[in-house]
């Protein structure tokens, strides 16, 4: 359920507009947003025009960083999961890339119309939800991909995503972190998410809370959008 434009600027109506605000708004319980995005993507018809925060190509944080720094730190063939793979994008660049791909989501919607969309694949697909992930999965990934999960859910609800991705990774592996940023002087209380992006020091002290370190520097950067977002993109490591 990677969700990354704020819920005023997505392409859908104004009713489901107000209702992912109301339903994904701090004080709800990540039940009751879940139930709000399984709608989106259950009504979607696997048309990603139809998923406020769907985009028919792999996020291009995650392109850049492949192209420019994955072959120097994750071998081809590696065990790479994807977390809240959505309508799958992200998890076919990095299976045409030659990675072994467990790509997930909490949302049976979005595996269902993932698998169709990519039906050579769809065997990387599974639902599964951070809150209750198989043992097997755990400490098993060499890369773990979370893109704009985190930020999905109220703020309140970080620690228990965080707390989920965290067992995923290997003990020598990486997990990539791309998500919006916000200034310093901006408090959450200001913010109107989704999504409700990070500060720096906010990624940096909750993955430091669960055992993992920044591995070279935080990229901080403005995108090339149409109208320019603030972007974090980290790699993290065990301390």
């Amino acid at each position: 359920m990677p969700t990354d434009a704020p819920i005023a600027d997505v392409r859908t109506d104004d009713e489901t507009r107000d209702r992912l605000r109301r339903e994904l708004a701090p004080g709800n319980d990540i039940a009751r947003g879940l139930a709000a995005v399984e709608e989106v993507y259950r009504s979607s018809g696997g048309v990603h025009a139809r998923v406020p925060w769907a985009h028919a190509k792999a996020n291009p944080a995650l392109v850049a960083w492949l192209n420019a720094r994955a072959s120097g730190l994750v071998r081809c063939g590696a065990r790479v999961a994807v977390v809240g793979c959505g309508l799958g994008a992200d998890a076919i660049a990095l299976a045409n890339r030659g990675y072994e791909v467990c790509a997930f989501d909490a949302c049976p919607s979005a595996i269902e119309h993932a698998k169709a969309r990519y039906p050579g694949h769809a065997g990387i697909f599974r639902v599964c939800d951070l809150r209750e992930m198989p043992s097997t999965m755990r400490h098993r990934y060499d890369l773990v991909v979370e893109i704009h999960t985190l930020q999905s859910m109220a703020p309140e609800h970080r620690v228990t995503l965080a707390s989920g991705i965290e067992p995923l990774v290997s003990a020598h592996g990486r997990l990539l972190v791309i998500a919006r940023g916000r200034e310093d002087g901006i408090g959450l209380d200001e913010v109107q998410g989704p999504p409700y992006p990070f500060t720096p020091e906010e990624l940096r002290a909750l993955m430091g809370e669960r055992g993992l370190v920044l591995e070279g520097a935080l990229d901080d950067y403005l995108d090339d959008g149409s109208t320019p977002a603030r972007r974090l993109r980290g790699v993290f490591v065990r301390a």
